[in-house]
Parts: C-alpha cells; structure tokens; sequence
C-alpha cells in the first residue's frame, strides 16, 4: 500500500499513549502505532501499560519509553502513574482505553491535545478535549478500526496498517527445538480465553485428528491453567505449556506455526506476527473480533452453528484447518 505522508509531520514530536490492557487490544494498538512512528520517525512514544504486558511493548522498536501501571496495587497504582504523568509534558496524548482510570492519566498528562475514544465509558470523556469518531461504515467495527480513528483525527494519516507487527526478539526457551523447520506442521494450540462462554471444547478431539490425518505434525498447547489431552500422547509430538508464565505464553504466540484457539489475546498477537490462523468463534462475531487483516489468506475464522460452540464438531475444524494449511 502507498504511503500517504502525515498532513504536518512536525506537529507531534511527543506522543504519550494510554492503553494498560487487555493483551488483544495492547496487540491491535501497537498495530497502529507501528503504522505511525512509520510516517512520522521523528515522534517520540511513551506508553503506559500494566506491568504483566510490559514486556511486549518494550519489545516493540518503535516505543521510545513505557511507564508501568501496577494495576494489583488498585487506586494507588493509578495515583502512582498520575504522579509520574504530572512531571512530563507530551505534544499529544491518545486515551486509546477509554475507562476512569485512564481518563484521570488523561487528565494528570501535560499535554494540549488529549484524544479520546467517543465510545469511552465510566465519564472518561470529562478528561478529554478531543474525540475521535467511530467507523463511518456500518459496524459491527473491528477494534482496530476504532484505534485507527486516533491516526486518522489525531496525525492527519489515511487508514493503513503495517503488517506484519514487527517486534525485538523475545527470551529463547529451550523449547524452540521442539518445532519443525516447516511451520505448517506445527500447531499452537491455546485451549481457553478470557471468557467461559467463549471456549471451546473440542481441542482434546481435534489434536488426536491433527496427530491421526496429519504426518509430521507436532503439536503444542497452553492454557492460563494446567491441562492435557485424553489418551495416548506421543511423547515426540506433543508439548505441554500450559500454566506457563506470560512471558512463555507470548513467545509462544509468537512462535512460527498454525495456531488454533478462541477469540483471545495469544490469537490477535500471532496473527499479528505473521503466522496462520484458524480462529474459532462462537457467541461472539469474528468481523469485530477476528484476526486482523479481516480475509486475509493467512487467517481464518469458523463460527460454531447458531453461535453454540457445543455444536461445533472437531472434524469440521479441522477440515477447515487442512484448508488454511494449503494456502498459498
């Protein structure tokens, strides 16, 4: 895609930007700013972001500083960072959460431009002077067509997207050694999501499918907590991540492969590394929520029948897996 330059480049050599969580939305956000420091090198990035996502941010070349917020610490965590912000001076702050708590960072920053999202909830909007507008197609709207509003309004760029997200290499683990040379044998399978109603329960059929129809394959999972599949498991086939640390979990989002899970964090970040997805939807809507870019043939999103996700079969999955695998 043609780059179409900022309308005044110079205008923001400072930029602070809000956004503390969730792993999915920090992912679509660094996304966007990517595209930014792209058209506009000369700005300087700082963002705050809750300290257990620190990492992945301070991954990103682009970002320039990162302040933590120490969210277990309640309000004090959100005083701490006021404090911090209220000796700083930025060209322009984006609020790209939208909630109280980083309204009142919003707020705390020395800034004379301080953008924010006209869908923000909890009275953010009090701690604003500049709005960006939401999607002027019909929604429902991925979120990163909503965070592009702030590119758009805020730096005067059209709406692009650089892709794949370019980050530092993470920590190696010792596990590296268990993936393939060629990624389309490898899965990545993350068996649970923030939401319960969102998850899946098929992922224990469908990697005895994966190991039976697919030669080679070598398959991996990882969960927020300690699982493992049914029955015979090929010690050489199969590794075991799950209840790993966070740090873990990103890298192996990261790692290159074909990675299978719900409408999660882990899903957005390795579709965001370049790798292929099959994404598995129920309840909620893969044209708001699925792996970004929308139809790309590197990502694929099955939607259980009627939004039930015990209606969906494993082999339907991974039918469409074997399809996502063939692409060029």
């Amino acid at each position: 895609m043609r780059v179409t330059p900022s309308k005044n480049p110079t205008a923001i050599k400072s930029l602070l930007i809000i956004k503390p969580s969730s792993l999915g939305d920090i992912v679509h956000a660094l996304q966007v700013l990517q595209t930014v420091a792209a058209h506009i090198p000369d700005c300087r990035i700082t963002w705050v972001v809750r300290d257990r996502f620190a990492p992945l941010v301070q991954a990103a070349p682009f970002i320039h500083e990162v302040i933590l917020f120490r969210r277990k610490e309640g309000w004090r965590g959100v005083w701490d960072v006021m404090k911090t912000l209220r000796q700083r001076k930025f060209d322009a702050v984006w609020d790209m959460q939208g909630l109280l708590r980083s309204g009142l960072m919003t707020l705390a920053a020395r800034a004379p431009k301080k953008w924010g999202r006209r869908d923000c909830r909890e009275g953010a909007s009090l701690f604003y002077n500049r709005r960006i507008d939401l999607p002027a197609t019909p929604g429902p709207h991925h979120a990163i067509a909503v965070l592009q509003g702030f590119a758009r309004a805020a730096a005067g760029l059209a709406d692009e997207i650089r892709y794949p997200l370019a980050l530092q290499p993470g920590p190696a683990f010792a596990w590296r050694s268990f993936f393939s040379e060629d990624p389309r044998l490898n899965f990545v399978i993350f068996t649970d999501s923030r939401g319960v109603g969102k998850e899946w329960r098929g992922f224990d059929a469908l990697t005895h499918l994966i190991w039976k129809e697919i030669p080679g394959s070598r398959v991996a999972w990882c969960a927020g907590a300690p699982t493992a599949p049914s029955g015979d498991v090929p010690a050489d086939r199969f590794l075991n991540l799950t209840g790993c640390p966070l740090d873990e979990m990103i890298a192996l989002a990261r790692q290159s492969s074909v990675f299978i899970g719900n409408d999660s964090g882990p899903m957005h970040l390795s579709a965001a590394s370049g790798n292929r997805v099959l994404a598995i939807f129920g309840p909620t809507s893969p044209s708001r929520f699925g792996p970004w870019p929308i139809g790309s043939p590197r990502t694929q999103a099955v939607v259980a029948p009627g939004g039930c996700l015990a209606d969906l079969q494993a082999t339907t999955v991974l039918a469409a897996l074997q399809e996502l695998r063939t692409r060029g």
